[in-house]
């Protein structure tokens, strides 16, 4: 999923010059130089947070996996 389609659900109100004032505030609050290290950091913590997420995944996964080979493994025998 891409920032793109969530982006109508959180700027569905703002049209034209209301975004315009919205990147104007943003951009004397932060300065044009800290707009870069701002969403690279952004970014960093998104990927962070999705890896997050796939390990947790597989950690609800792995055990799962482990009781069915053990429950198998107590049939057979």
């Amino acid at each position: 999923m891409t920032l793109l389609a969530f982006l109508p659900a959180f700027l569905g109100n703002l049209r034209g010059m209301q975004l315009l004032i919205v990147v104007l505030v943003i951009l004397l609050l932060f300065g044009g130089k800290k707009i870069p290290e701002l969403m690279r950091g952004l970014g960093k913590g998104i990927n962070s947070f999705k890896q997050g997420l796939a390990e947790a995944k597989e950690e609800i996964n792995k055990p799962i996996e482990t009781e069915k080979s053990s429950a198998d493994e107590t049939k057979k025998d």
